[in-house]
C-alpha cells in the first residue's frame, strides 16, 4: 500500500438498510471498479483500492430504511473511470446490478458539457456518479 497523502480520505462508511442489496449494488461497482473486499462480517463488508477504504454495513442502529440524497448528510459519491466507453458500458451493465440512470435527458453531461459521467441511483435511494477521466473522449 502506497502512504497517503496529508488530508487524502482515509475511509467512508455507509449504514444500509439491506446488506444482501447493496452487495448487490454497490458491492458489484466497487469490485468493477477494482476495489477488493478486505473484510467480511455478518452485517458488513470493507473493500480497498490503494490506502483508501469503503465500508457497507448494515447496523441495528439505523433510524430510517432508505437513503435520501436530498437530506443533510451524503448526497453521492463519485468514482473515476477511465474513459468515456466505460463510462457507457457501466452505466449500462449497472441496470442488471439494481441501478437506474438518474437524469437521463441529459445523460451524459448532467454535471455539465466539459463533464462526462453516468448518474446512477439504486433502489436504496444511493448515488453514484462515474466519471470519465480521459477528457480526449468527451462530446
Amino acid at each position: 500500500m502506497n502512504r497517503p497523502i496529508h488530508g487524502a480520505l482515509h475511509h467512508v462508511e455507509i449504514w444500509v438498510p439491506d446488506l444482501d442489496r447493496a452487495l448487490a449494488s454497490l458491492g458489484w461497482l466497487l469490485q468493477t471498479l477494482h476495489y477488493t473486499v478486505s473484510q467480511s462480517w455478518d452485517t458488513g463488508r470493507s473493500w480497498l483500492l490503494g490506502p483508501t477504504y469503503l465500508v457497507l454495513e448494515q447496523s441495528p442502529a439505523l433510524t430510517a430504511d432508505r437513503h435520501d440524497r436530498r437530506r443533510p448528510g451524503l448526497n453521492h459519491l463519485a468514482f473515476h473511470v477511465e474513459d468515456a466507453t466505460t463510462v457507457e458500458k457501466l452505466a449500462v451493465d449497472a441496470a442488471q446490478h439494481g441501478w437506474s440512470l438518474t437524469f437521463p435527458e441529459l445523460h451524459p453531461h448532467a454535471g455539465g458539457k466539459q463533464h462526462y459521467a453516468a448518474y446512477l441511483e439504486n433502489t436504496d435511494g444511493f448515488e453514484v456518479e462515474l466519471v470519465a477521466i480521459n477528457s480526449s473522449e468527451l462530446n
